[in-house]
């Protein structure tokens, strides 16, 4: 074994019943810096704070998102279509091409009329990263070639003929993510700006929209360079203090515009967003609409809780005054409706109608959204749902394949995301960002669990304070994935953060921080459903804070013994007597296909025996224990300075990168048994 593959998650747990073990980590830079070179990596620029202006405001004693001066919008239009809408993909070829010297602002490359008939071409949705990377997937492959480490600007550029019907149509444009941050035009007018490389964002297009012609969208997109020289040894990190994660992190930063794109056209009265609670057999509704037409509007919205829910439609008054929105709310009994639950993943399809006038009047738009029905509640230190405790097995992973990274099929969310339930798992956790709706969906269907997470990690106490004080981009994060989560009866927890560093004089912007984006996902979050993070401790000095209290391990791996996983356990359950406690990762390394003794490190053997060792740890206390998630279902991409030697695939998985060839520890998580399943 090399010793490059072996750091290949860079964490330190403080045992409480222990001496903490020291553990040598690379310096990382406290402020942004970029190459000191003039040739060097570039940093984008940014606003006094994040730039697409997410903020709440009680609408109604409702609370709303707000992104870009409007309601951030459902973006169920990727797969579903309303019949009062009109929905024009952008999911095609783009002309494409590097900006690396920052040139094409200046040259008018987002302007209509320049000319892109050189430019290359490039699918959306996909990532450059595999426009032209040889090996990319192979743990043989060149490191640091092809496009997968072009960095700083490229754009991308397409036209569109816009219907004449849409002159009396509120327009916006949808990206389910763009990596890592985007500046969208229309014939040369700038829409906006948005950051964060993995949650969606719509842009409306009011004053730049000519119904009747073709027009020209052009977005660039930015992705920081994770070092300066990336074959360096040592290499230089390049830093950013306002993006996240604001380093170098040990996951792929796929670049582009990975996730589908599209514009929709809705009514000038419109249904944004339509919020549903499904518990104790009713439905609690919310339909925020917005009118942005220069009349006040008067009708009624109808809302029907779906076919087996047993409930009936009901319609009630809708007011919304001109240039505002409001929110109209519906309770009504479900008295058929069954629980959704892992073992029985039923889901209710709700559907809200707007029309005009009190009384007979013309639809004037539709909203849909999926729906369960569960409870969700903490009790004697455990996790309940539906008033059973709930034990979690679970899997974190990475939303990637060799074959298009980040950008992945259908086809390939079913394969991976089955492989989740071939080897038992009841939940996911999506480390450390949110993924495409299909996973969402899909979970819902198949009584998988999920655990969100925004892209907050490895943050220093500057950068902490940098975000809760005036940049506003984590708590952004927090409020969109609670806000675009919201309706799934899958996701049962908030992870607010992974890892990110703790000290002494710094455990106050650090609480500070963390409270902030607690407070921001339990404003929107109608389920109250609980929060947690991957800490780097056992020894947090804000688990007061969390609901249930979230720590990454490495014990008998990075420090300490296996063995030192049980008393720290007993020791933080002392402490916090009421609280669940859930282990957010552990897990080793192997070589695919080494064998030999389990005492031995990086073989097969070892990293099955080492997770047989913590799992037993972690049932044996699973009356306040909620759960083990396991680092990590498949081995993954990553550019954070070591496993150079394998093309940057750290091997931490149960299945292998490229051809997911399961290792030993594949069938012993497999056969591992759920307390109470026995």
């Amino acid at each position: 074994m090399t010793e490059s593959i072996r750091p290949s998650r860079r964490t330190v747990v403080t045992a409480l019943s222990a001496a903490a073990v020291a553990v040598a980590l690379p310096a990382w830079p406290e402020t942004a810096q970029a190459a000191t070179a003039t040739a060097g990596p570039v940093l984008d620029t940014h606003p006094a704070t994040e730039p697409s202006g997410t903020h709440v405001r009680d609408v109604g004693g409702t609370n709303v998102v707000f992104q870009y001066g409007a309601v951030l919008p459902a973006f169920d239009g990727w797969r579903t279509h309303e019949p009062t809408r009109d929905y024009l993909s952008l999911d095609r070829k783009w002309r494409f091409r590097f900006d690396p010297a920052g040139q094409g602002l200046g040259e008018g490359w987002q302007s209509a009329h320049h000319d892109d008939r050189a430019w290359g071409r490039i699918d959306v949705p996909s990532a450059w990263d595999l426009l032209d990377t040889p090996g990319f997937g192979s743990e043989d492959g060149p490191f640091a070639q092809g496009t997968a480490f072009n960095d700083g600007y490229a754009w991308y550029r397409t036209t569109v003929d816009v219907p004449g019907s849409w002159r009396a149509r509120h327009v916006r444009i949808a990206f389910l993510a763009v990596g890592y941050s985007a500046e969208v035009w229309l014939d040369g007018r700038h829409l906006g700006k948005h950051e964060g490389a993995n949650s969606p964002f719509a842009l409306p297009v009011a004053g730049a929209l000519r119904p009747g012609t073709r027009q020209t969208i052009a977005v660039r997109v930015f992705r920081k360079a994770s070092y300066t020289d990336y074959t360096a040894s040592p290499p230089q990190p390049v830093t950013d203090d306002h993006e996240l994660p604001y380093k170098p992190v040990d996951y792929w930063p796929y670049a582009g515009l990975t996730r589908s794109a599209w514009i929709e056209a809705v009514p000038q009265v419109t249904i944004a967003k339509l919020l549903a609670v499904g518990a104790n057999g009713r439905l609690d509704a919310r339909a925020v609409v917005e009118n942005h037409s220069a009349t006040d509007f008067d009708g009624r919205l109808t809302l029907d809780p779906g076919r087996g829910s047993g409930g009936r439609p009901v319609v009630v008054a809708a007011r919304i005054a001109a240039r505002s929105a409001g929110v109209v709310r519906v309770s009504l009994p479900i008295p058929r409706a069954p629980r959704w639950s892992p073992a029985s993943p039923h889901t209710l399809t709700a559907r809200a109608t707007l029309a005009a006038g009190r009384h007979a009047g013309p639809r004037v738009d539709t909203l849909s959204t999926r729906y369960g029905v569960r409870e969700l509640t903490i009790a004697d230190a455990r996790l309940r749902l539906n008033n059973k405790p709930l034990f979690l097995k679970g899997l974190n992973w990475h939303e990637e394949t060799a074959a298009h990274g980040r950008a992945m099929t259908p086809a390939e969310y079913d394969r991976e995301l089955g492989q989740v339930k071939a080897v038992g798992a009841n939940l996911i956790r999506n480390c450390v960002y949110n993924r495409h709706p299909y996973v969402y969906d899909w979970a819902d269907e198949h009584g998988v669990l999920v655990m969100d997470d925004i892209d907050t990690m490895w943050l220093n106490t500057a950068q902490e304070k940098l975000q809760t004080e005036r940049y506003g981009l984590a708590r952004a994060l927090a409020l969109t994935m609670a806000w675009n989560q919201h309706n799934h009866p899958s996701v049962i927890l908030w992870g607010l953060q992974n890892e990110s560093e703790i000290d002494a004089a710094g455990a106050p912007v650090y609480r500070a921080w963390l409270a902030d984006l607690k407070a921001a996902v339990k404003a929107v979050d109608l389920t109250a459903r609980p929060v947690t993070w991957a800490s780097n401790t056992s020894n947090d000095p804000a688990f007061d804070l969390a609901d249930v209290i979230g720590f990454n391990e490495y014990f008998g791996y990075f420090y300490g013994k296996d063995a030192d996983l049980g008393p720290t356990l007993d020791t933080v359950h002392a402490r916090y007597p009421d609280k669940p406690i859930l282990i957010t990762e552990n897990g080793t390394w192997s070589e695919a296909g080494t064998h030999g003794p389990a005492t031995t490190q990086g073989t097969e053997e070892w990293q099955a025996a080492s997770f047989t060792a913590h799992w037993n740890q972690v049932t044996a206390r699973s009356d306040f224990v909620a759960g083990f998630v396991y680092w990590v279902l498949k081995d993954y991409k990553q550019r954070c300075g070591y496993n150079q030697d394998h093309n940057g695939i750290s091997v931490m998985g149960l299945l292998t990168f490229e051809e997911e060839r399961p290792k030993l520890v594949h069938e012993v998580f497999r056969k591992a048994v759920i307390p109470g399943d026995r």
